[in-house]
């Protein structure tokens, strides 16, 4: 007989505590993993966006306990982007100071959270599916180009842009040709050494409780320390750089506050909403890609996911951080960690916040070249060739679009990328409906032809030539029926076209009888219109999707 506790069963709580505790196994070490990527990411997007280097780690520290928590995306992780670099470069520049760009950024947040009330998060669900996994194959492509620098010598640019041209005025591929210029062994090796620790100790099972990343780390400080001294050592550049704080009252003299009596400035509101569609629009991109890697394929609130990022964003304004967005590269991470739910986000978080406070000079004494190296292996997984082999045998309407996303994102950025990608996987869609507004037969009837016309379930105005012109073309003396009977909604200028042709056809000796077509449609929601590719079998079954079946195998015996 089952106890119950304020309305809920022993046995739930059993379940409850379980599944808690095989979340936290998954979820802290890879809030440790995500912690390690993010680090030098928060301070070389603040170098790179020309703001403190601290405003770039506590945007970190916001990102995943404020948004975290607030969030109902389980695996995204939101921080500073690259993305919006050359737009807080220009708007701290166009504004005059930083303070008055704070403002910006706390008005964007404000926008943020009306979007999300006004639900415009449910644009997300007109993102077709083979732009979104070209994007993830992308960002994975960009992840090895732009990692490789770091793993075998040094690049000045900050880790993880997704943009070609970089701010060191090299791009993705001179950058490469600049780091081979400048190799350096010591690096070198850390990064060979790393690479085989993240690909072969997760294979041992018994040893695997130490997480990978955490191990990569440990051996690029040994490794590190031993090759100081030595030939094969580390410049100080190759190194993580965090700025040290060394009292109280130095920490909370980081901090800046906005300038608010620059409120009624026009420039301000424009940064502000550049700012917020920006961000937005990347963060529903990041979520909806997230969402594809996640393996228990569970689907994000969007809406709630723009309010979250909207008080994360106000927060950051508030104390003097960056605006921030869903970031695709801290997400991946995560789910390729193992995370379960946004325990991860909210830990990393802490773990920024911890690490600034108490070991800052530990920090510096870790490698950059073997966080490249987990980056590295992010990217293999996102870019797999196997990915590549399963969209091309779902045809070209899914192959071309996912290509052409991924070579404009990576000569681009992330959001013209994609809305390249976006202009081409939309060109398909019509090309599907424009071949698809009608089935055609023919039956004999006696000494004449009975022609059966049946529309499809939607019809729209883009369906108008080809209607028009199979109607003209029909043979004289032939009986014509148009059946509507499956049709939810005709557009009006087709319902027009049949109607005059009936009208007209008698003189071509033809009769139209029309079947179940009304005077008019109503026009159905938007969602009901737009044509989504079934990906539900597009990416192979992951060991952590297996894992989740286990675990319930394993609950039902609580």
């Amino acid at each position: 007989m089952q106890i119950k506790q304020g309305g809920v069963t022993a046995g739930d709580l059993n379940l409850r505590k379980y599944f808690l505790a095989k979340n936290l196994k998954k979820d802290i070490p890879a809030g440790l993993v995500v912690f390690l990527v993010a680090l030098p990411l928060c301070l070389g997007i603040a170098l790179a966006s020309g703001a403190p280097l601290f405003s770039g780690i506590l945007s970190g520290i916001i990102g995943g306990i404020v948004i975290g928590s607030l969030s109902g995306s389980q695996l995204s992780v939101a921080g500073p982007a690259a993305g919006l670099t050359v737009i807080v470069l220009n708007s701290i520049a166009s504004l005059g100071s930083f303070e008055s760009f704070l403002l910006a950024v706390m008005l964007a947040g404000a926008i943020q959270i009306i979007l999300g009330l006004v639900k415009a998060g449910t644009i997300a669900n007109y993102f077709p599916s083979s732009v979104i996994e070209g994007m993830l194959a992308a960002i994975g492509i960009i992840l090895i180009m732009k990692q490789f620098p770091h793993a075998v010598g040094y690049d000045s640019d900050f880790e993880g842009d997704e943009g070609f041209s970089q701010a060191d005025s090299n791009n993705t591929f001179s950058g490469i040709i600049s780091a081979l210029a400048k190799i350096n062994y010591g690096a070198v090796i850390i990064a060979g050494v790393s690479l085989l620790l993240m690909i072969y100790w997760p294979k041992f099972k018994k040893l695997a409780i130490v997480p990978a990343p955490l191990l990569v780390v440990v051996a690029g400080v040994i490794l590190a320390t031993v090759f100081s001294g030595t030939g094969l050592a580390l410049l100080d550049k190759q190194y993580v750089q965090i700025p040290l704080v060394n009292s109280a009252g130095e920490f909370f003299g980081l901090f800046k506050s906005p300038n608010f009596s620059g409120i009624g400035n026009k420039q301000v509101w424009i940064t502000a909403a550049t700012i917020a569609i920006v961000a937005s629009l990347e963060t529903l991109l990041s979520l909806e890609a997230v969402d594809k890697i996640d393996p228990i394929k569970r689907i994000s609130p969007t809406n709630r996911e723009l309010v979250a990022q909207g008080a994360g964003n106000l927060v950051s304004g508030m104390l003097g951080g960056l605006p921030m967005t869903a970031v695709i590269v801290r997400s991946s991470a995560n789910v390729n960690a193992g995370a379960r739910t946004k325990v991860s986000a909210v830990f990393h978080g802490f773990l920024l916040l911890i690490c600034l406070l108490a070991i800052p000079s530990l920090l510096n004494k870790i490698p950059l070249s073997c966080l490249a190296a987990i980056l590295l292996t992010v990217g293999y997984k996102l870019a797999r060739i196997s990915l590549f082999k399963h969209i091309w045998h779902k045809g070209l309407d899914q192959f071309v679009p996912f290509v052409v996303t991924i070579v404009a994102v990576i000569f681009t950025d992330l959001l013209i990328g994609v809305g390249i990608g976006m202009l081409i996987g939309v060109f398909y869609i019509l090309r599907t409906n424009l071949r698809n507004p009608y089935f055609y037969t023919i039956a004999p009837n006696g000494e004449k032809n009975t022609i059966r016309i049946k529309l499809a379930e939607e019809v729209s105005f883009l369906n108008k030539a080809a209607i028009q012109i199979t109607l003209t073309g029909l043979p004289k003396g032939s009986d014509v029926v148009i059946d509507g009977s499956q049709s939810r909604y005709i557009d009006p200028d087709v319902l027009e076209i049949i109607h005059n042709y009936k009208h007209n056809a008698y003189t071509k000796g033809i009769i139209v009888q029309l079947q179940d077509i009304k005077e008019r449609y109503d026009i159905p929601p938007l969602k009901d219109l737009i044509y989504k590719p079934d990906t539900s079998t597009l990416r192979e079954e992951s060991v952590e999707a297996s894992t989740a079946r286990e675990d319930l195998e394993e609950a039902k015996e609580i």
